[in-house]
């Protein structure tokens, strides 16, 4: 099918670098070769990537839009022709609980790939992002939002088109502030996402006057959640976030036979799902959400063309568009970074990520993979503006410019948008 053009970003409200930056190493090993002469490269590009996307565990609602994103990216990328092919291998994260990242990696690695798109889950990826650097291979994130990769010593191999954290839970936490709640208590998933977005809701909501009154965690594995639930009821809070994975299939129910009001609860974007084949029509109903994400409206083209070129693979439709853009602009951004250095290796795509991505400054802005390459083989910059967003990296591998997205859920029990946050 043809290639998917982004015609504008209306309504998105920019995040600067100092809003998402916390500190941290150089990523990005110093620039290696270039592509060839226009016309195309020296010779022919076969760059392999693998996946490694929630097909299993406590995230696996987020694998088809993620998986959909790499796989319309890869069609686009050798449909076009501009001198680089893409082989893309599919692998299963799974989650902390089954661990199916443990034969999975080795496989990709066995398949001699350049770079590796995921994990979902933060936690996820911190237990094989060392394995992959050991290696040379790039790991790129349509999903992490831990702040814990902002400072990793990754060699310049990590690379995210999600934001930090950071402006999740400010956003998160003013949001329930604004609702009018005082005091707010937390259910958490203890792993490196959970505890890091739960620390700063608190940091927001408490800048905003507010008090948290509770906030047990739990592990990815347990199946029992009544002691924490029994704990943040016991404080009477105004409001409760549940920052969990699909946990919240268990949560939910517990909290509201103990009789909490659904508009009183918040999601996040572990868990804002579709959960109208899970609950009784209106369970949901007036409870909140947030997601890194950009106006729906804005990328309404891209998910019809999503939708009707993964049915067409014979999949079955899409229920939601979760991070698909940002899957379809790693893999996207991961081939365009490869054409730039004329280098399918791991190390030579991490040298140019940041430069196509227009986090160097000096590019020419494009929006689809082949107008893109066309300025590359032309001996340009590209600066590719993608479909979740600017992007733009900054030198540790985050983009400096994104947004989150407020949503609210209907009687259906699906969240709709409401507004960025």
């Amino acid at each position: 099918m043809g290639a998917f053009t982004k015609s504008s970003a209306t309504g998105v409200a920019l995040v600067g670098a100092a809003a998402l930056i916390l500190s941290g190493c150089t990523s990005g090993p110093s620039d290696s070769g270039t592509a060839g002469a226009t016309g195309g490269p020296a010779e022919e590009l076969a760059l392999t990537v693998g996946t490694a996307l929630p097909q299993t565990g406590s995230l696996a609602f987020l694998g088809p839009p993620e998986i959909a994103g790499t796989e319309m990216a890869a069609a686009e990328i050798n449909e076009a022709g501009k001198g680089i092919t893409v082989d893309l291998v599919q692998g299963d994260s799974g989650d902390l609980d089954n661990r199916a990242f443990e034969t999975e990696i080795p496989r990709l690695i066995g398949e001699g790939v350049s770079a590796v798109i995921g994990a979902a889950s933060s936690g996820v990826s911190l237990q094989f992002i060392d394995e992959l650097i050991a290696e040379g291979i790039v790991q790129f994130s349509p999903a992490n939002t831990s702040a814990e990769f902002t400072t990793y010593d990754d060699n310049g191999l990590y690379w995210r088109t999600a934001p930090s954290d950071v402006l999740q839970g400010a956003v998160l936490g003013n949001l329930i502030a604004e609702d009018g709640h005082q005091t707010l208590g937390m259910i958490v998933l203890n792993d490196s996402y959970g505890t890091g977005l739960a620390g700063f809701v608190t940091e927001s909501f408490e800048a905003a006057g507010g008090t948290v009154t509770a906030q047990p965690t739990f592990n990815e594995g347990d199946t029992n959640y009544s002691a924490q639930i029994s704990e943040v009821l016991a404080t009477n809070p105004d409001a409760i976030a549940l920052i969990t994975f699909d946990h919240a299939k268990v949560i939910v129910p517990e909290l509201i036979a103990a009789g909490y009001p659904a508009e009183q609860l918040y999601f996040v974007d572990g868990n804002l799902a579709d959960y109208s084949a899970d609950f009784p029509a209106g369970t949901l109903a007036g409870a909140k959400g947030t997601y890194p994400a950009v106006d729906p409206a804005s990328i309404e083209e891209f998910t019809t063309q999503l939708q009707e070129f993964w049915t067409g693979e014979g999949n079955p439709e899409l229920t939601d568009f979760t991070y698909a853009p940002e899957s379809y602009d790693a893999m996207i951004l991961i081939a365009l970074a490869a054409l730039a250095a004329g280098d399918t290796s791991g190390e030579a795509i991490a040298s140019k990520l940041q430069e196509v991505s227009g986090g160097t400054g000096d590019g020419e802005k494009c929006t689809t993979f082949a107008d893109c390459a066309d300025i590359i083989l032309a001996g340009g910059v590209a600066d590719y503006d993608g479909v979740s967003g600017p992007i733009t990296f900054d030198e540790v591998g985050d983009p400096t410019e994104a947004t989150i997205g407020v949503f609210q859920y209907n009687e259906e029990n699906k969240f709709e948008f409401v507004r960025i946050g």
